[in-house]
């Protein structure tokens, strides 16, 4: 679980290679959607917190995630 998101069960996955760490943040909040929210590879070599500017964009793209889906529902779960 990524911190600072409440109950919108955003999740976090940490990969490293050949030296270099990515990130892929996901929200699996509505039911049969997974909606990939950011993936981004961290440069920072010191600590291991995700920079402000990534969970800027994370939060903005959950609210969009959040219209998208209540969209969706409205329609009756139509593309």
């Amino acid at each position: 679980m990524l911190k600072g998101f409440g109950d919108a069960a955003v999740l976090e996955i940490i990969a490293r290679h050949d030296g270099d760490t990515f990130r892929a943040v996901y929200t699996v909040r509505f039911g049969k959607m997974v909606y990939v929210l950011h993936v981004f590879q961290k440069k920072s070599k010191s600590g291991i917190a995700t920079p402000k500017k990534e969970l800027e964009l994370i939060r903005k793209r959950l609210k969009l995630a959040e219209r998208d889906h209540k969209q969706w529902s409205a329609r009756g779960g139509q593309a």
